[in-house]
């Protein structure tokens, strides 16, 4: 006979509920903030966990080499559940924030040389997403690296070593097929619609008789710098050199790619692709955010003192948010979207493949 499920059994509340252990109570009289300090940075890293757990299996699905097409929504939907539940983290700093200074000041020092940048599983997140050791503009590898334990260190130095889910997109995005047929190139009908529509541009800035001179100048040396922008999407040498110093992450090839799909983001068959892509740029955003947010609130507790774990505190909290996008690329890419009703015509085989057509038997 099964054994009853007991509800603290089952969620192990003796482990979790007795993993309070504040250190002004080891050393005197207990501080009554430091709880509350320790429940937010626990359920932090249980919904890390989670957040883990979400991103393994997202990755599984884009190692096969051909993702079959029901795997797309539940990636989709997995992708949401990590946008969700970064939104439930930035909650609990509402909550850090009831903690006054100087409350924060009674117990601060018994945490040195903790500190937070010491989450392994924040690391494995970021490293997992695409923002891997070498990628980060910060001194990351020395310094925070340097504070880890061996064991915590070589884990994720290893880690770092696998494919990331940035590097499994930008090759999914690769495969993406309709762009290019026998008898259809589309980027080269997409060029003829942009040249077109700057071509209107152009026209009517030269045409308009209200315009001040000096503004005319300023608009039309914008027009040539929009082409020359469009121009570095599609020449080969010019997108290399722009990768090659750090402008861009994503290969030629797999831009082309997004940029189709954010272009055609109506079409059924892109739908989900699009969901995707849009969901990568919420949780980069989120981070960017929390990061901030973690930075203001440092400032708030601490204004210009060190960090518990050594670094500049608020000023390095705050480098970290500017500088450690992963997705950039795909926030870039609304420099060379165009109006719905410029996009060119695609051919009707192409059209009929992005759609979802039934050829089952009725009967």
């Amino acid at each position: 006979m099964k054994k009853p499920v007991n509800y603290k059994d089952y969620l192990q509340l003796d482990k979790i509920l007795d993993a309070q252990h504040c250190k002004s109570k080891e050393v005197g009289q207990e501080c009554h903030d430091e709880t509350l300090f320790i429940i937010v940075h626990q359920a932090y890293e249980l919904w890390f966990k989670q957040i883990i757990h979400e991103l393994d299996s997202i990755i599984k699905v884009f190692t096969q080499p051909k993702i079959p097409d029901y795997q797309m929504s539940l990636i989709s939907s997995r992708l949401e559940r990590v946008n969700q539940i970064q939104k439930v983290i930035m909650e609990h700093l509402v909550i850090l924030e009831t903690m006054t200074p100087m409350d924060f000041l009674e117990f601060r020092d018994h945490l040195i040389p903790a500190s937070g940048f010491q989450s392994v599983q924040f690391r494995t997140i970021e490293i997992k997403l695409g923002l891997g050791l070498k990628k980060r503009k910060t001194d990351f590898e020395n310094f925070i690296l340097g504070r880890l334990a061996p064991e915590d260190r070589n884990f994720l130095v290893e880690l770092d070593k696998s494919p990331s889910l940035f590097q499994l997109i930008e090759k999914w995005l690769e495969r993406i097929p309709f762009i290019q047929e026998e008898h259809f190139d589309f980027w080269r009908e997409f060029q003829k619609s942009v040249n077109e529509m700057l071509k209107t541009d152009k026209k009517f800035i030269e045409d308009n008789l209200t315009l001040p001179k000096e503004q005319k100048l300023i608009q039309l040396e914008g027009i040539e710098a929009t082409k020359e922008t469009f121009h570095s999407l599609f020449d080969s040498k010019k997108f290399h050199s722009l990768r090659t110093n750090g402008k861009n992450r994503l290969s030629q090839k797999a831009t082309l790619g997004a940029l189709f799909i954010l272009l055609y983001r109506d079409e059924p068959i892109l739908y989900q692709p699009f969901k995707i892509l849009n969901s990568l740029m919420d949780i980069d955003e989120n981070f960017i955010a929390w990061r901030h947010r973690h930075a203001l609130m440092a400032l708030r507790m601490l204004g210009t003192k060190m960090g518990t774990g050594g670094s500049s505190g608020h000023e390095y909290l705050k480098t970290a948010a500017e500088e450690n996008k992963i997705f950039n690329d795909l926030f870039n890419l609304s420099t060379f979207l165009i109006p719905r009703s410029k996009l060119p015509e695609l051919p009707v085989q192409i059209k009929k493949e992005l759609n979802f057509n039934f050829s089952g038997d009725p009967k």
